[in-house]
């Protein structure tokens, strides 16, 4: 194991050295594949056809295209089972969650049943099952709570005592959450409509499993009351879940014994039962209906054993039979959940589309995002109007709608159909059901969300990056709520992506001998720096964050401080300036003196002395030109020196045991001699290649930057080369006017091969040659 086999396979390609320029001719670059302009587009979308018609109608109303080829052979049966299995569920989670959204049972059911019917014609995942949830019912109850406490619903009693109007308040909420889900809906249809499916990507999976965790800690807490038969105090804002657990704590001894009973035993019953459906589930036909099953017989014990009479067990009350007439929101509510409604819409989109893409993957085929987002916005939207709060799609549910047999949207609409007759015929039966056992109910169903702790340690391994937007999402959401922990969440968690690209991996490259790779030499010990060329690479884009970081980075990688070189080149050639200027002088003060001298000797003297003065200035301006073209190498012997530019160089053989024969390899440069120009620097980088093969766009301050690079480090005589760089930084490139006389298109190579090439043949090294037929024995 974990050896290769076969033998390696060589290749072999022989072309011309690419630069930006030549490789246009070459591939002939054309501008056939125009984009349309805006407004052909626009022309194109309002042309009208029969075909296109059609299109648009299977796109917006996806039922119609696969209803009619329903095979009723293949799925019916399967759809049946699930259905019915669903619905089943419906009738305890819809009730249970109800509770959570601080509404009555009855309207959970709603909302089990018209969204249902909503996501059949509109959805296009086939084993998602849409209704109820815990986490979107704690957000749309944390509003209720929060904009109508009991304490605006006070009247006096008959004794003089105040008591809480339960009739108004809980009529107010109904308003609310309808309100709200209302405007959740229409965010998500605005979404949809303009194409906007993508924003879900901005919610990284390690964010939504730590928002739900945080999430399902607030139900756990909020469901406590129900358990322990209490009645806590309410708290709204920041640490309100910590105050609410003091508050329990202090109510305790306050327990009501025949409340913590019930929730006991319901509880041990839900555990055994589902732990059972878990480990026989491939043995078992149906999962077993515990959930129902807990409900008739909790609601039977109830009733005929007079438990509300004789304990004072708080049942769930009053459920009308029959269906509510359709009723607009109250419109003026919007102004007061609009930040609500915005983040049940993007947390319901995200639970919903993360789960209906997992199933579409593992049973192939296809979920079209934006479509998902109207089709949620058109569920909230008319559910709203029928007395239902925000739906998202239920793991438990869908894993039962998958694992019994779904195979199409058909089981979700035969859901609906038993929540209906539930509604219409059978729900006043269970006006004796304890709100203990339904609490316990979600109890039990916040196992799968409480399981995501386990992510911490797989993250500590695998990513800390990751774990830490985990944990602070959990902790945000723990502390702050659900509205502003995901808002601080989000903004973390785009943080850690600036940070990333702030903060990238800058290498030097090497050359693997024998091959044209070019990999990180502080990873690899067969890369070799190719004397006299530094290859430098950033792992990401370069633009305006980190822009000045790759210029800092680029000096201290290639050792060479561009800063230092540039100021002592400054100072040489004001202090050969300054040495000029006296010769001159000093000159001038000897024509003078001769002058003077001449007058007083013959001809013949004259002309001679005329001829020395004359040699001794020619003299002069020789030694002035020779000590001008030493300033570049003066001043790069304080940084790195220019040696590929002298002619005195001797190549010696390679000591890589790459097991290359002959002359093909690349081989190491030695120069010998101590007198040669700048030598004191030890360097002999002579040439940058910037390999940009990882940035995808181009920003002005990056173009900035760039020409900056070529200009600064050409002043000190070095040549700056780029590679890698794709077709699209080409044109935006071209586009800021980057490239001129200075920077021309023969600078920029196709890769860092090319480039490399360039530079030996440029300087004249032709036995720098890559064998490619070479094997390297790493």
């Amino acid at each position: 194991l974990g050896q290769r086999t076969g033998t390696p396979t060589d290749y072999f390609v022989q072309r011309e050295v690419l630069d930006e320029i030549r490789l246009d001719e070459v591939a002939q670059k054309g501008t056939w594949s125009v984009k349309p302009t805006l407004g052909e587009r626009v022309k194109e979308s309002l042309r009208c056809s029969g075909p296109r018609l059609k299109h648009i109608l299977l796109s917006w109303i996806p039922v119609l295209g696969w209803l009619p080829r329903y095979s009723f052979r293949e799925n019916a049966i399967g759809d049946l089972i699930s259905g019915c299995s669903v619905g089943i569920m419906h009738l305890p989670q819809g009730m249970a969650y109800a509770l959570l959204a601080s509404l009555r049972p009855v309207f959970g059911l709603y909302t089990s049943l018209y969204p249902v019917l909503v996501y059949f014609i509109f959805g296009t995942s086939r084993h998602i099952s849409i209704g109820t949830f815990a986490v979107i019912s704690i957000m749309i109850g944390s509003v209720t709570e929060r904009l109508a406490p009991d304490s605006n619903f006070i009247v006096n009693g008959t004794n003089g005592t105040e008591i809480v109007n339960l009739d108004e308040r809980d009529a107010y909420r109904v308003q609310i959450a309808c309100s709200l889900t209302v405007l959740a809906g229409i965010f998500q249809i605005l979404l949809g409509v303009v194409r906007f499916g993508f924003v879900v990507t901005y919610l990284s999976e390690p964010l939504v499993r730590g928002y739900t965790t945080g999430s399902a800690c607030h139900v756990c807490v909020s469901q406590l009351k129900y358990l322990f038969g209490v009645a806590p105090s309410r708290f709204t804002g920041p640490l309100s879940l910590i105050y609410t657990l003091v508050d329990l704590c202090k109510l305790l001894p306050q327990t009501k014994l025949p409340e913590l009973v019930v929730s006991l035993v319901a509880l041990s019953v839900l555990i055994v039962v589902k732990e059972v459906n878990a480990c026989y589930r491939q043995k078992l036909p149906l999962p077993i209906p515990i959930e129902l099953i807990v409900i008739i017989a909790a609601t039977i014990i109830t009733h005929f054993c007079g438990l509300t009479d004789k304990y004072y067990i708080d049942v769930v009350g009053e459920i009308p039979s029959g269906l509510k007439a359709p009723r607009a929101p109250d419109a003026t509510l919007f102004s007061k959940v609009l930040g609500d409604a915005f983040a049940v819409a993007i947390v319901g989109y995200a639970i919903n589309i993360s789960l209906g893409k997992t199933f579409a993957l593992k049973h192939g085929y296809k979920v079209d995002s934006n479509q998902e987002l109207v089709a949620l916005g058109l569920s909230n939207t008319v559910g709203g109007f029928f007395q239902c709060y925000s739906v998202t799609s239920s793991l438990s549910r869908s894993l039962v709608q998958e694992s019994t047999g779904g195979k199409t949207q058909v089981a979700g609409l035969i859901s609906s159909i038993i929540v209906l007759i539930t509604v219409l015929k059978i729900g006043s039966l269970f006006e004796d059901l304890p709100k203990a056992v339904l609490s316990t109910i979600v109890f039990v169903n916040l196992k799968g969300m409480f399981k995501q702790f386990m992510d911490v340690p797989s993250l500590w391994k695998t990513n800390k990056v990751d774990l830490l937007v985990w944990l602070v999402t959990f902790t945000s959401t723990i502390l702050l709520n659900l509205d502003l922990g995901l808002a601080v969440s989000i903004g973390f968690s785009m943080l850690t992506v600036i940070f990333r690209t702030q903060l990238p991996h800058y290498s030097i490259l090497g050359n693997v001998p024998g091959t044209d790779l070019y990999l990180d030499t502080e990873k690899y010990k067969e890369a070799k720096e190719i004397p006299g060329i530094k290859i430098f690479r950033s792992s990401t884009t370069i633009y305006y964050t980190n822009a000045e970081m790759y210029l800092e980075v680029l000096q201290e990688k290639s050792g060479i401080e561009i800063g230092k070189l540039l100021t002592a080149k400054k100072k040489q050639q004001a202090k050969q300036k300054r040495k000029q200027e006296k010769e001159k002088k000093k000159a001038k003060k000897e024509e003078k003196k001769q002058k003077k001298a001449v007058k007083h000797l013959p001809n013949g003297t004259f002309s001679l002395k005329e001829s020395e003065i004359n040699k001794r200035k020619v003299s002069e301006e020789t030694n002035g030109q020779r000590q001008g073209n030493g300033v570049a190498a003066n001043g790069l012997s304080k940084g790195r020196v220019n040696w590929a530019y002298q002619p005195d160089t001797t190549i010696s053989e390679s000591d890589s045991d790459t097991g290359c024969h002959g002359d093909d390899s690349i081989t190491q440069v030695s120069h010998h001699s101590d007198e040669e120009k700048g030598k004191a620097s030890g360097s002999g980088t002579h040439s940058i290649i910037l390999d940009i093969s990882t940035t995808s766009f181009v920003d002005s301050v990056t173009v900035k930057t760039l020409k900056n690079i070529f200009r600064d480090f050409g002043e000190v005589d070095l040549e700056i080369y780029l590679a890698g760089c794709q077709a699209c930084v080409v044109e935006q490139l071209e586009t800021a006017g980057f490239f001129s006389e200075s920077i021309p298109k023969s600078r920029l190579f196709v890769t860092v091969h090319d480039a490399v090439l360039h530079i030996l043949n440029k300087l004249g090294q032709k036995d720098f040659m890559l064998d490619m037929s070479c094997n390297t024995q790493m």
